[in-house]
């Protein structure tokens, strides 16, 4: 990497993404020179950590984005929709984490692992981060599809409460905790009690009958893997997890891959760690691999005994942290090689 230092900004500092990227960014020693943490005014003033440092947080709506090289916003759509063009336009790199511009044709989806090449396309000066559950798939699923063409995935996602904010984290160690106290509680961030239970619905229905949430995944995988042919049958749950998504993934391959050849491409692709012995425990989970940490895991490797070109996984990633926050460093990491 280059020994010049950039000015960056992370939008949505306090927020559970945005506390990550700042931690990311001084732990893989991103040329920061100068770093601003923007929210929104009610957040301004508060103190968040980067590093060794204690940054004061800026209020977004009065900051002047001049003389910004990179900024990382993960504050929502609406916040992305009216800032991150007033900062592409002062010149600033806009590494996006919402949804506002994942399906524009003329702003790149970009998985660090898996289209990289697509970081230069970016006439608006924007790049859009995936869905955290699109993201772990597609690193886990590049590698077999360059290798044997993908048809279809069928996907059910068992998606951790941090994929919905901090809000949702309290609400389910409130819920918990008054259940093993046989005390009464309502749900506020979900539409149903979500403490030892399971909600298959993620984000707002749609009128062919799947959630926005599931047809992320089908929307995001042929964008992002430049293939519109693929087809996606996803299934989007909410569990009682904090930290970390799971998916079940049955594919069908164009070509014949037997579950050894998919086990070798996993065991070589970027980003990608097998956990994948036959025996009790030999797989990968959420709380024993993947909350705090950075690969895509994949286990339970094996052929689909009903296709004859079928493949079946088991996924696990942080949501926050590949999910998000990673991945935009990370391409942020390929913004300021291509400078250099």
């Amino acid at each position: 990497m280059s020994s010049k230092t950039y000015t960056v900004a992370v939008v949505g500092a306090t927020g559970a993404v945005g506390e990550a990227m700042l931690s990311i960014l001084a732990e893989r020693k991103f040329p920061v020179g100068t770093l601003h943490a923007l929210a929104s005014e009610r957040s301004a003033g508060e103190k968040v950590a980067f590093g060794s440092q204690k940054l004061v947080v800026q209020d977004l709506a009065t900051f002047d984005p001049a003389g910004v090289d990179i900024a990382l916003f993960s504050a929502g759509g609406s916040v992305s929709k009216e800032y991150a063009p007033r900062f592409a336009a002062a010149g600033a790199v806009v590494i996006d984490n919402s949804s506002a511009f994942r399906y524009d044709d003329d702003v790149p989806l970009v998985v660090a692992e898996v289209n990289p090449e697509q970081v230069a396309n970016r006439p608006r000066g924007i790049i859009a981060n995936p869905n955290c559950s699109t993201m772990q798939m597609l690193v886990a699923l590049a590698p077999i599809h360059r290798a044997a063409g993908i048809e279809r995935i069928n996907v059910a996602t068992y998606q951790s409460v941090s994929g919905a904010g901090r809000t949702a984290m309290e609400e389910l160690g409130r819920q918990t905790a008054a259940m093993l106290n046989f005390q009464p509680h309502e749900p506020a961030k979900f539409p149903v009690q979500i403490a030892f239970n399971l909600i298959p619905q993620i984000d707002e229905f749609m009128d062919n009958g799947y959630t926005r949430e599931e047809m992320k995944l089908v929307w995001e995988t042929r964008k992002i893997l430049g293939d519109d042919a693929i087809q996606v049958n996803p299934t989007a749950v909410r569990v009682p997890v904090f930290f970390g998504h799971s998916e079940a993934v049955h594919l069908e391959t164009r070509r014949k891959l037997t579950a050894g050849e998919a086990r070798e491409l996993l065991e070589a692709a970027p980003g990608v760690e097998v956990v994948d012995e036959r025996e009790p425990g030999g797989y990968p989970t959420p709380v024993t691999h993947a909350a705090g940490a950075d690969p895509v895991y994949v286990g339970r490797i094996r052929e689909d005994l009903s296709h004859p070109r079928g493949l079946d996984l088991w996924i696990v990633a942080d949501n926050i942290r590949k999910g998000a926050a990673l991945n935009a460093v990370q391409v942020a990491e390929l913004v300021v090689k291509a400078r250099s």
